[in-house]
């Protein structure tokens, strides 16, 4: 029984005023069992009353706050013990320091993907575009998000840039979306006739919805050309390279059916001689 009572009693110590017995980690190691035990048993609690997408934002926070669970604990239990938990963070004061510089993205990053888990700001199969870079969201995970591009690259985003940068969310308000293509023709063309050749170019692609009308807008008196705008509304905004790109055939193909000319920049150059 005394070897046994020594055997707890027995001591380590990590500098001249910290001392931690085999009791203590023991005692350390049942709190953080039972502690684990408590958060499985909230979890599943918890769990039960959200649905399924609520579930899922559930599970990627609590995962990050229940290491903060232990750190607490693991602080309490020490002090309960006796160990002056105080000295030895003033002794590791430096290297805390050190560490929370280094960590500081990383835990930037953790908050701002808390926040758009709990405010929607952000939901998969969203079409973003931050750094001038557009993607359709795939997956949010606490420190960064996943998309894929129109070039089907894979775009890996620290969630911190989209509470430290404009993000533009073009499915936000939802899926249908307004696109627009620009286009110049010659002085002296009939506009009337330009309006109804990009309308009908537009009614006639498949992909753009019938229930908005297309319109045409004419925007100004450029130095070379009139400028039109035509604007079209479509369900799929990752296809809206590919849409523009069709129309733009198909309106240069009516232009030529049609003799609209579509002009180039001119400049005037005048030289002077050398006059003696």
């Amino acid at each position: 029984m005394n070897t046994f009572r020594d055997f707890l009693n027995y001591s380590f110590e990590l500098n001249d005023k910290i001392h931690l017995d085999v009791q203590t980690v023991i005692f350390l190691f049942v709190i953080l069992i039972i502690t684990n035990f408590l958060l499985k048993l909230v979890r599943k609690i918890v769990n039960k009353r959200l649905n399924n997408e609520d579930q899922g934002k559930f599970t990627a926070i609590f995962s990050f706050l229940k290491y903060f669970v232990y750190i607490i604990v693991i602080i309490i239990g020490l002090e309960s013990s006796g160990v002056e938990v105080s000295v030895l963070l003033a002794g590791s004061a430096a290297l805390l320091v050190g560490i929370g510089l280094g960590l500081q993205t990383l835990f930037q990053d953790i908050i701002s993907g808390i926040f758009i888990l709990l405010d929607k700001t952000l939901t998969v199969n969203d079409i973003v575009e931050v750094d001038d870079k557009v993607g359709k969201v795939l997956e949010i995970k606490l420190r960064t998000t996943r998309a894929v591009t129109i070039d089907d690259k894979v775009l890996i985003i620290p969630n911190h840039k989209f509470l430290t940068q404009s993000l533009f969310n073009w499915t936000q308000n939802g899926v249908q979306t307004t696109e627009g293509i620009n286009v110049g023709v010659a002085y002296g063309s009939d506009v009337n006739l330009v309006k109804s050749i990009l309308i009908e170019v537009a009614k006639s692609h498949p992909k753009i919805l019938k229930t908005n009308l297309p319109r045409v807008l004419f925007t100004d008196f450029g130095n070379s050309a009139l400028q039109f705008r035509l604007l079209f509304v479509i369900n799929n905004s990752y296809e809206h390279l590919t849409i523009k790109s069709d129309l733009r055939f198909e309106i240069d193909a009516k232009f030529r059916e049609h003799n609209v000319s579509i002009p180039f920049p001119q400049r005037d150059v005048h030289i002077f001689g050398d006059k003696r």
